[in-house]
């Protein structure tokens, strides 16, 4: 079966099934489904679907399996299921009787705008790398729980302001730092044993070079740079990252550059011209050209939205 690729827009409709919910502009959406729902959501979470966007699930009970690119995983009770940009989803074995769960959904756009400090994280590749299914303890779904309830209350009944939108990045940021810190335990507690199953040579590649498009972005934008530093072919790097990951080497570098164009135009207080000479491009001509064809805005108009 097909699966569907859904928007922020498309997500509105599991207001129908929430106890909770609410969405903060184009940016994230939030609900929760509880044993007080009135419907079952089940024809529309069902099928196959992707979202290009972040997506968690604080499933605290009632989700015993979920199916995350093809594979069947299962959730224990108090659990925190994260997927990154293209996942393909769908529900495994649910019991919509018993179900406590929240979900968050977070835009591409807004996870570029959020300031996130790129140097300690590349939401993509942490996400996409790692174990979908966090075992959670009760302080930690407490936290997180928290976390989201903030986030409700951001986006609830009120007037988007500079303030209020303020407020969601930083919740967004702060959320996303505290998940990375969770999961980074976990892998740091795994045996050998079990983190060895989760490896091959292929995701071997892709984490490098994660590793080296973080590195070197801000200098080399061409996947011949990363290919030669991996001793593997342009063709063949192109490969595995698509198919490791769903986009090309070259989407990535592009992304991350992106990423680190928008915080320095936000957060950096330099000129384009400054940034442009920063970002290694010849003029601040080209680096506009560049940005405006991957974001749909000129620089000028990114610093002022």
């Amino acid at each position: 079966m097909t699966e569907r690729t859904v928007g922020i827009s498309h997500l509105a409709t599991i207001k129908n099934f929430s106890t909770d919910f609410s969405c903060f502009e184009k940016d994230y959406v939030f609900s929760r489904i509880s044993p007080g729902t009135n419907a079952n959501p089940g024809c529309l979470l069902d099928n196959p679907w992707r979202f290009d966007g972040l997506t968690f699930v604080l499933a605290l009970k009632g989700i015993k399996t979920i199916n995350i690119n093809l594979e069947s995983i299962d959730v224990p009770q108090n659990s925190a299921i994260i997927t990154g940009p293209n996942s393909i989803i769908s529900t495994g074995e649910v019991d919509w009787n018993n179900i406590e769960a929240y979900t968050l959904f977070i835009s591409k756009e807004f996870m570029f705008d959020i300031n996130l400090d790129v140097n300690v994280i590349n939401i993509k590749h942490q996400f996409q790398k790692r174990k979908p299914v966090v075992a959670l303890t009760e302080d930690e779904t407490q936290l997180l729980r928290r976390y989201l309830e903030l986030l409700h209350l951001n986006a609830k009944g009120r007037e988007v302001s500079l303030y209020v939108k303020s407020i969601a990045r930083n919740l967004v940021s702060a959320l996303v730092y505290e998940i990375m810190e969770i999961a980074t335990t976990r892998d740091a507690s795994e045996t050998e044993d079990d983190s060895q199953r989760y490896k091959s040579r292929r995701l071997s590649y892709v984490h490098d070079f994660m590793q080296l498009v973080n590195a070197y972005h801000t200098k080399e934008r061409s996947v011949g740079f990363y290919a030669e530093k991996l001793y593997i072919s342009p063709k063949y790097l192109s490969l595995i990252i698509k198919e490791s990951t769903g986009k090309s080497a070259a989407q990535w570098i592009d992304e991350c550059v992106i990423l680190e164009a928008k915080n320095m135009l936000r957060f950096s207080g330099k000129n384009i011209q400054q940034i442009a000479y920063e970002l290694n491009f010849t003029n601040q001509s080209s680096f506009g050209k560049f940005f405006k064809h991957l974001t749909g805005m000129s620089p000028t108009e990114f610093q002022r939205s």
